[in-house]
């Protein structure tokens, strides 16, 4: 917060700022772990954030702190582009996802998907397996929808300016998916303004950091009045590619 004095030491104005916090992995793995579990035995965490924020790199991250914790085996990760029936299906995948992994953990069994290819138009035929698990990553674009708000165990959301989501899709896939991205990118702000998101999100993550610090190990978190409207208003201030190839 700064401050601007005025007569006698008394403040006129006070403008308020985000604040970058360099907090550890591990720490937040833990702070995991000590959550309940809502999901039948299984800890949801959600990785939300409009597309190209860092969402991916985030839980990958986050999945190699938690792995030591939870006996050396990785948790699982679901990336939801991978359940996408192409560019049509951003918001509308989430039945796909209820019925093949979240119903069958919540009742105590594995579930199981099949991923999407963007090259094929299609998705492949064999399944991957979504094991019955201490934490579930779910990683992507409403991950955090208010559908499964009361079985969350914890919230991310990754945010990045506008201008650098965009480059970092253009960079990777070319500019060919413009059109494309920016019909996706005007879905994302719509769902995260109609669905809430800020008002529900624990934890917000700079996908951009310019603060020195080892990216291996350490994420900055964000506080401040900014990070309290993490949602559509914040990222239009400041780029988008989470999933592999897809463009998004």
């Amino acid at each position: 917060m700064t401050v601007e004095p005025g007569s006698r030491g008394t403040p006129t104005s006070v403008t308020c700022v985000t604040v970058a916090v360099v907090e550890a992995y591990a720490t937040l793995a833990r702070r995991v772990l000590a959550r309940p579990a809502r999901l039948g035995r299984t800890r949801l965490v959600a990785v939300d954030g409009p597309s190209g924020a860092g969402k991916s790199l985030f839980t990958a991250r986050l999945a190699d702190a938690l792995t030591p914790l939870v006996g050396g085996q990785r948790p699982p990760v679901v990336h939801t582009d991978d359940l996408l029936d192409g560019w049509d299906d951003q918001l509308t995948f989430w039945p796909r996802l209820e019925r093949g992994v979240l119903a069958p953990l919540r009742a105590g069994r594995p579930g199981a998907y099949h991923r999407y290819s963007w090259v094929r138009r299609a998705f492949l035929p064999r399944a991957v397996p979504v094991p019955v698990a201490a934490v579930l990553l779910l990683e992507g674009v409403s991950a955090a929808r208010a559908a499964i708000r009361p079985e969350l165990s914890l919230v991310v959301y990754v945010t990045a300016p506008a201008e650098l989501r965009l480059a970092r899709a253009v960079a990777r896939d070319g500019p060919t998916v413009l059109p494309e991205l920016h019909r996706w990118h005007v879905g994302e702000r719509i769902h995260f303004a109609a669905d809430a998101t800020a008002a529900h999100v624990d934890l917000v993550v700079d996908g951009a950091p310019r603060l020195p610090h080892d990216a291996d190990r350490y994420y900055l978190h964000l506080t401040g009045p900014a990070a309290d409207r993490a949602g559509p208003a914040a990222d239009r201030a400041g780029p988008a590619a989470d999933g592999a190839g897809t463009g998004r």
